[in-house]
């Protein structure tokens, strides 16, 4: 249940009433929800890790290279004139997550986001391994500097520096590639400068985000932890507190009759909130800060089990399903965001089917119809635009589709090199009998290497018979 004041909600939980920060020591988590987002964590980090070192037909199963503008998604290469797929697949992420968290609220944050996954299943992992479990890290945190402490923090900041090492490997290796991050990291540092400087500071802002921001990204920075205000509503599933089981809260005593004592199921104990990562009292309500880790459900659960209560009293539920004891509703809005999302993702699936690795453009040359000859000719000169977008070269050749018109290129020998474009003038030749009504509408048959790759029509002109 919410505060009477609800002043809870006129300030962040880790900042105090000066503005200072109050740093989270969270207890260490366990149950059974935190074993199931250990294993969806760590198999995350696996896919994070090894994708970038993954290869397809030679080339990078997914890359990301914003420099070059180059972007290589499932071993496929798109360059800046596939622009309107990303533009498609940006629509649909933005309409994906609000779907998303129209249903099931920050769960994503949770159990998905790699700042959680990092600093919970990893940095924070070696915080309790170094300095144990909550109650040792607030002791070690106001002791004096001993030789001790020296050693864990020094000890916990260096393992801290050498997995933001990793990381930022790791992020650039989506950039610019394994292949060259691996020639940075064993070329001499006189020919690689700007790649050991990016390293650094990669290296360096992770470090910081991990060590001192933490909690502070989740809960004032990221902006899809803001976007919950206008996109949760009370039939979205959050982790919640049923305020109905458990208010009024109390200490339990031995031997009473809580409901006779006009005491709800909740002790008070207040583990919610010291498990909680970004400091909150989940009893409290719904609350931006809260990332749905669920590590509260678990300490409760396992509270409720000691005390012989049912389990549940924090659970994963809507505002009305504990209002009202309903279950999850389809509602209007959800129907709409679903149905837009079907369509957006049908949409985008069959372009990313139909898109191909040549680009060709072929339009009359500006400032001219047609010429005669009196071979019992009519040529028109037509300009070619032929973009590559795979990482071969091909010998050019054009041909028509008909057996009556010729071409006569301008240039013998047209080469389109890998991820080139290539920009030429070509005659097309007809015989005046072929016109109709002075006009023929023709295929122009592009060859690559022997092969066809591209077929595009174009408008002949002729005089009027």
């Amino acid at each position: 249940m919410e505060d009477a004041e609800g002043t809870y909600r006129d300030s962040v939980a880790t900042i105090d009433e000066k503005g200072k920060r109050i740093w989270v020591f969270p207890k260490r988590p366990k149950g059974k929800f935190y074993n199931y987002r250990k294993i969806t964590s760590y198999l995350l980090l696996l896919v994070l890790f090894s994708l970038p070192h993954i290869k397809l037909n030679g080339e990078p199963f997914f890359l990301l290279n914003v420099l070059e503008r180059k972007f290589i998604l499932f071993g496929k290469i798109f360059w800046p004139q596939d622009f309107y797929l990303f533009a498609i697949a940006t629509i649909l992420g933005v309409v994906g997550i609000i779907l998303f968290t129209i249903i099931y609220g920050r769960i994503f944050c949770g159990w998905v986001c790699p700042q959680t996954i990092f600093m919970e299943m990893i940095f924070r992992r070696i915080e309790y391994w170094i300095e144990g479990d909550y109650t040792h890290q607030r002791k070690l945190a106001a002791a004096p500097w001993s030789r001790e402490k020296i050693a864990k923090r020094t000890l916990k900041h260096a393992i801290f520096w050498g997995i933001s090492f990793l990381i930022a490997n790791t992020f650039l290796a989506y950039i610019i590639s394994a292949d060259t991050l691996w020639n940075i990291q064993t070329g001499k540092f006189s020919e690689h400068v700007g790649g050991f400087i990016g390293i650094a500071v990669f290296t360096t802002v992770f470090y910081f985000v991990f060590s001192r921001l933490r909690e502070q990204v989740c809960t004032t920075i990221c902006p899809y932890g803001r976007l919950q205000g206008v996109l949760l509503d009370p039939n979205t599933m959050v982790v919640a507190y049923d305020h109905k089981r458990g208010e009024d809260r109390a200490k339990i005593k031995k031997g009473e009759d809580r409901k006779v004592a006009g005491k709800g199921d909740c002790i008070d104990c207040k583990l919610c909130v010291h498990v909680c990562p970004t400091g909150i009292d989940i009893r409290n309500g719904t609350q931006l800060e809260c990332v749905n880790c669920t590590a509260c459900i678990d300490e409760c659960d396992t509270i409720m089990e000691s005390v012989g209560q049912p389990k549940g009293l924090i659970r994963f539920v809507s505002e009305n399903g504990i209002k009202n004891g309903t279950r999850f509703e389809w509602t209007k809005r959800v129907k709409a965001y679903t149905a837009l999302l079907i369509l957006i993702l049908g949409v985008f699936v069959s372009l990313l089917l139909t898109r191909k690795d040549f680009q060709a453009t072929i339009f009359r040359q500006r400032g001219t119809t047609y010429q005669t000859n009196n071979s019992g000719y009519i040529s028109n000169i037509f300009e070619m635009n032929l973009s590559n977008k795979t990482r071969k070269n091909y010998k050019i050749n054009l041909k028509l589709d008909d057996n009556i018109g010729k071409i006569e290129l301008v240039v013998h020998n047209l080469h389109l090199k890998k991820e080139a474009h290539l920009k030429d003038r070509f005659i097309v030749k007809y015989p005046y009998g072929a016109m109709e009504n002075g006009k023929k509408i023709s295929t122009i048959i592009i060859l690559g290497n022997g092969k066809e790759i591209q077929r595009v029509k174009v408008k002949f002109l002729g005089p009027l018979m």
